[in-house]
């Protein structure tokens, strides 16, 4: 079995993909730290296990571990391992994530979240391939490669000193940067076509009927903030609901409700458009028909900060409360918030 057989399969045409794609089979074969940005849903995992799969690493281990899943000491006890009794109920030796990857490469999601003690430890990894587990003295070698994922601006982190330069020196060997789905729309129906089948296939249907130029029109002009990953929801509910016929509707938003749980007790129903698309309803939108041009991107950007902004005020700047209204995990808020500078 080759190695490119065993590399997961991306699916896309685009320029920007294509591109995409040639980076990480040039920087597969080398023995360096590679460090993988991207927003949520574009697919850095994937990336990541393509990089080893690509790689001469390819036979050995690859694990993952995401860093935001686990509090500090947590985090650092599962990564170099410990002896026992390092720390309350560590009742015997356990080896942790990277000697348990050595000869392999280590998958480390999340990395903006590590506290800068084990930015440290990691650092010695990659300088000296050293470490020492929790509680014990003996220094072990370790030979892995290291990948590395996040969503927030690393560099911006570091000027702050919120994450150490040195160590993102070393990471930022070579960066992959994931284009989002918005910068992708000749992938949109492709992707989409390709999650639809396969959904058909898993509820053992005959055959896929297809989207109508209506259906098509949606999928291309919505802005996918999750990116891949939420097409692929929006289209697998959407096939699943319209059982062995043409689709009929689109839901974006499965939360959409005029009973909403997160409406106050004897509120009115919701009044707000739906983000259900029936099969020929068009939400209402910008009127671009006597515009000359729109910087799409500038666009989503202050649309975005825009939202934070009312969410923060919203939830009296608590940020939890805010994560909670937004429909997002309290680290995607503070990803976002990082990224427009928007933290204070």
């Amino acid at each position: 079995m080759s190695s490119e057989m065993s590399a997961p399969r991306m699916i896309g045409e685009s320029a920007v993909f294509l591109e995409m794609q040639e980076h990480v089979s040039q920087v597969a074969p080398l023995n360096k730290p590679v460090l993988i940005v991207g927003e949520r849903g574009t697919g850095k995992e994937l990336i990541a296990a393509r990089l080893h799969f690509l790689s001469q690493r390819w036979q050995q281990e690859f694990l993952k571990i995401n860093c935001a899943a686990f509090s500090d000491s947590l985090l650092e006890a599962q990564l170099f391992g410990h002896e026992a009794g390092a720390f309350t109920g560590a009742t015997g030796q356990k080896k942790g994530y990277f000697e348990r990857a050595d000869g392999g490469t280590l998958f480390l999601d999340e990395l903006a979240n590590t506290p800068m003690a084990v930015q440290e430890k990691i650092l010695r990894i990659i300088e000296y391939g050293e470490l020492e587990r929790l509680g014990g003295n003996q220094t072990m070698k370790v030979d892995v490669r290291i990948v590395a994922a996040t969503n927030e601006d690393l560099p911006s982190l570091a000027r702050r000193g919120k994450f150490r330069e040195d160590l993102l020196d070393r990471l930022a060997f070579d960066v992959i940067t994931l284009p989002p789905l918005r910068a992708r729309a000749e992938d949109i129906m492709i992707l989409a076509q390709h999650f639809a089948i396969g959904m058909v296939k898993e509820l053992d249907g005959e055959l896929f009927h297809g989207f109508n130029a209506n259906m098509e029109r949606m999928l291309l002009t919505h802005t996918w903030p999750g990116n891949v990953r939420e097409l692929k929801n929006v289209v697998e509910r959407a096939v699943y609901q319209s059982p062995n016929k043409p689709i009929s509707k689109l839901v974006f938003n499965p939360f959409e409700s005029p009973y909403r749980l997160s409406q106050s007790a004897g509120a009115e129903p919701q009044t707000t458009p739906s983000k259900t698309v029936e099969n020929d309803t068009v939400p209402s939108g910008l009127d671009l028909s006597d515009a000359e041009s729109l910087d799409f991107i500038k666009h989503i950007q202050a649309y975005e900060i825009d939202v934070l902004k009312q969410a923060m005020k919203r939830s009296q700047f608590n940020q939890r409360k805010a994560a909670e209204f937004l429909q997002m995990s309290y680290h995607q808020l503070r990803g976002y918030l990082r990224k427009y500078d928007l933290l204070g």
